[in-house]
Parts: structure tokens; C-alpha cells; sequence
């Protein structure tokens, strides 16, 4: 990869409580509360999700913040399951920092993580069938799309698919590209 299409360099900071409101004025955004699924909650609901997260070993939750420090959006390790070795891969990039390659960097950062210091096998990653930058940075980051699942999320009333994509352990040691503690 060359230097003008290097991708930024984010770190991953585990999600506090401290970052409650970030995460609702992030969750309540029209656009990532309809791709993601959720509905309005009140901030202290997020809280004490927070809360609950902290204490499940099966989650993961991180602000994807950049070299400066500035939180621009989340990557979650969901529904962790060592025995199988799978895990879930979540990702919210705030608007105002969507489409700059911090989607792609995270998801990199959460496969160096999944694979190079935890003993997972398979990523995968379910968004809607007509979430085309979901795809797209999914696909960039080296997630192949393995079917769909028809109307499994209801939102707002309608029926969506879910494109299942995923990433196994030896496509990741197949990237070249400099791992997130190389960067």
C-alpha cells in the first residue's frame, strides 16, 4: 500500500462508562440507528449497557480514536465464543468521520486482535443487504460474503436481510499489510 492510500492509524481504547453520552449521540444518529437496528434509548439505558458489557467476557467494545486522541466511532468483538473460536464484529464511524478509512483501519485492528491475541478462528459481520458502505469497507478489510439471511432483523416496522460476510484466521495471515502493533 502506498503512502497516498495509506489508511489512517487508530488505536483501539476500551469503551468506559465515561463514554456514555458519545456513544447515544452516536446510537440516536438517524442513519446508524437504522443500520445498526437500534431505537431510542435514554442515556442512562446506554450506561448501564456499558456497564453490562464491562462485565460479559463474550463483548468487547472499543472507541476507535486517532492519533490526536479524537473519538471517531466504536468497533465491538460481539458474542465472543473461544471453544468455536467465533466472534461477532460490529462498527459505528461518526458521521462527520465516515468515508476517511477509519472503518477499514478498525476492522483491521479488531482482526489483529481476534486472531493475532486471542485464539478466535471466524469474524463475522451481518449488515444490511442494502448497506453499501457496510459492504464496501467489510470487503475492503477482507470479508467475503458468504450468503444472507432473509428477513432476519425487523426495524422500524419492516423486514430487512442481513448479508452474512466473514473473515477466517488464515485469510487474515494472508493480508499483506502491517499489523496494528507494527504501525
Amino acid at each position: 500500500m502506498t503512502a497516498e492510500h495509506a489508511l489512517p492509524a487508530p488505536t483501539l481504547a476500551p469503551i468506559d462508562v465515561d463514554d456514555a453520552e458519545l456513544l447515544h449521540a452516536w446510537w440516536s444518529e438517524p442513519v446508524a440507528a437504522h443500520e445498526l437496528g437500534h431505537w431510542p434509548r435514554p442515556l442512562s439505558a446506554v450506561r448501564e449497557r456499558i456497564e453490562s458489557d464491562i462485565e460479559d467476557s463474550d463483548q468487547d467494545g472499543f472507541l476507535i480514536l486517532t492519533p490526536d486522541g479524537t473519538p471517531v466511532g466504536a468497533a465491538f468483538l460481539t458474542d465472543q465464543n473461544m471453544p468455536d473460536g467465533t466472534a461477532g464484529v460490529r462498527l459505528l464511524v461518526a458521521p462527520e468521520h465516515r468515508g476517511r478509512g477509519y472503518g477499514q483501519a478498525a476492522l483491521h485492528a479488531l482482526a489483529d486482535l481476534a486472531f493475532g491475541e486471542l485464539p478466535l478462528h471466524r469474524l463475522e459481520a451481518l449488515p444490511h443487504t442494502d448497506n453499501g458502505p457496510a459492504l464496501g469497507v467489510l470487503a475492503r478489510a477482507g470479508f467475503t460474503h458468504e450468503g444472507v439471511r432473509r428477513a432476519a432483523c425487523l426495524h422500524r416496522g419492516r423486514r430487512y436481510d442481513l448479508a452474512m460476510l466473514s473473515l477466517l484466521r488464515p485469510e487474515w495471515e494472508a493480508q499483506d499489510r502491517p499489523r496494528s502493533w507494527e504501525i
